[in-house]
């Protein structure tokens, strides 16, 4: 599990007396931890058990996906307020975080699972919105939400 594999690296870290791999990993476990507590909340919410609720893998790629777009974010505001060394730390982080996602799928990759959404919905430009969700669904966290928007928006001619 993604979680496990988190852990052993922070492990390693401490071992290794890497403050930067450390502190990045941490952050990351920490923003694991609160989506499986938010996740629990919820369950009890709803009426389930109030046990400990272990995010999936997919959850644990989505949430680590979103920390990687927040340091590519963080680090244009840095550059654009002249502090290019916090830019590159986030930068660098980013980095880090991007390894422990699958790979993602290059440009034929989405263009063939657009073709294949449209073909069998038969989309038109009104149905963009559908043909991105389906398209998000079958990559499964393998392609960012901008890669496959720039893919669809180029097949259905808009």
């Amino acid at each position: 599990m993604l979680e496990e594999k988190i852990s052993l690296d922070i492990k390693a870290a401490l071992k290794a007396r890497n403050a930067f791999l450390l502190s990045t990993l941490r952050l990351a476990q920490s923003v694991l931890k609160n989506k499986a507590l938010k996740k629990r909340a919820a369950q009890v919410k709803a009426g389930g058990p109030a046990e400990d609720a272990a995010l999936s893998d997919e959850e644990v790629v989505t949430a680590l996906r979103t920390e990687v777009k927040k340091r590519k974010e963080s680090a244009e505001a840095y550059e654009k307020g002249a502090r290019p060394e916090l830019a590159q730390k986030e930068l660098e982080e980013a980095e880090l975080l991007r390894a422990y996602l699958p790979k993602e799928a290059d440009d034929a990759e989405v263009e063939q699972y657009v073709r294949e959404v449209i073909h069998e919905i038969g989309a038109d430009q009104k149905q963009f919105g559908k043909v991105m969700g389906l398209v998000m669904k079958k990559l499964a966290g393998r392609a960012s939400g901008d890669h496959v928007q720039k893919a669809v928006k180029s097949a259905l001619g808009i």
